[in-house]
């Protein structure tokens, strides 16, 4: 079992860069146009790959439950809702040479098998598991499956429903991600050391799915060892949708990004040392200097 794996062209885990997800999810309100306004946010701001959220809506979702009345944009049931969040070909086949076009990897969190088979015809690069199924036993199975990486969520979950998903799914090819599925989030709420429990107890890569106010959390995370951050993104927060106040807009996401990538270089390899640009401040605020430190003044000269 590896500390890395292989997700597209990048190497995921330890030693490598953080792989950052942008995940669109349903905050595209339905419309194409404005998940290509989000997919242009990630290229722009340095993401690595853009995620969706796949169900087929009459198995995830009881007669019941689709006939409840709940008004929204689309209708006024939750089916009216999820249907009406709901791609189909046309939209995955636009979305897939949007994403081609500009270099960009995408792929989904399926919500049950028929799903799984939906995204598959588009050669993903990789599978993720929704915090929502990972109870999900047959679902683990068949996505497993499939023989792509997968990331898996674990947000409402404890320890004991973590370690059974991962006897299922195996450490080989897999990514866990720390999450806690309140949007959003609180700091109480966060309990990012989890990180290194799951890194003390698993010899998969570990990382981190976000639903916080702002980036701190996230950058922490990265500082943690999390090898993979996902964040919600979003056009313009005050749109309508249950997960846009958890996301992160144009300037957030550009932040984060920006931040995660310059952690390793402000953490550093641990070994004390003077740089050659601190020497000149010896010489002009030390009345007496260490050993050590002529010693270096006089190797520069």
């Amino acid at each position: 079992m590896s500390k890395t794996i292989t997700i597209g062209d990048k190497r995921v885990g330890e030693n490598c860069p953080c792989f950052i997800i942008a995940e669109i999810g349903i905050n595209h309100n339905g419309s194409v146009e404005l998940a290509k306004k989000m997919i242009d946010i990630a290229v722009t701001t340095g993401c690595d790959a853009v995620k969706f959220q796949k169900r087929t809506i009459d198995i995830v979702y009881t007669k019941s439950e689709l006939a409840a009345e709940r008004k929204s944009v689309f209708g006024n049931t939750n089916g009216d809702l999820k249907r009406g969040l709901e791609f189909g070909v046309k939209e995955y086949k636009e979305i897939d040479s949007y994403c081609k076009k500009k270099n960009i990897m995408w792929f989904a969190s399926c919500w049950d098998e028929n799903s799984v088979d939906f995204i598959e015809k588009f050669n993903p690069p990789c599978y993720k598991i929704a915090s929502a199924c990972i109870t999900d036993d047959n679902l683990l199975k068949y996505t497993k499956s499939k023989n792509r990486p997968i990331l898996l969520s674990t947000g409402m979950s404890t320890m004991e429903e973590i370690r059974h998903a991962v006897s299922i799914l195996g450490e080989d090819n897999l990514v866990i991600l720390h999450c806690t599925s309140t949007y959003p989030s609180n700091a109480d709420e966060m309990n990012l050391r989890v990180i290194n429990s799951l890194q003390e107890e698993f010899s998969c890569p570990i990382g981190y799915s976000g639903h916080e106010r702002g980036i701190t959390p996230s950058v922490i995370a990265v500082a943690l060892g999390a090898a993979v951050v996902e964040r919600h993104i979003t056009v313009d927060r005050t749109n309508w949708g249950s997960d846009q106040a958890a996301s992160l807009e144009t300037a957030g996401l550009y932040h984060m990004v920006r931040d995660i990538r310059q952690t390793p270089v402000l953490l550093g390899d641990g070994i004390k040392k003077v740089y050659p640009r601190e020497l000149p401040i010896i010489d002009k605020l030390r009345r007496v200097k260490g050993i050590s430190s002529k010693q270096l003044t006089l190797e520069v000269k």
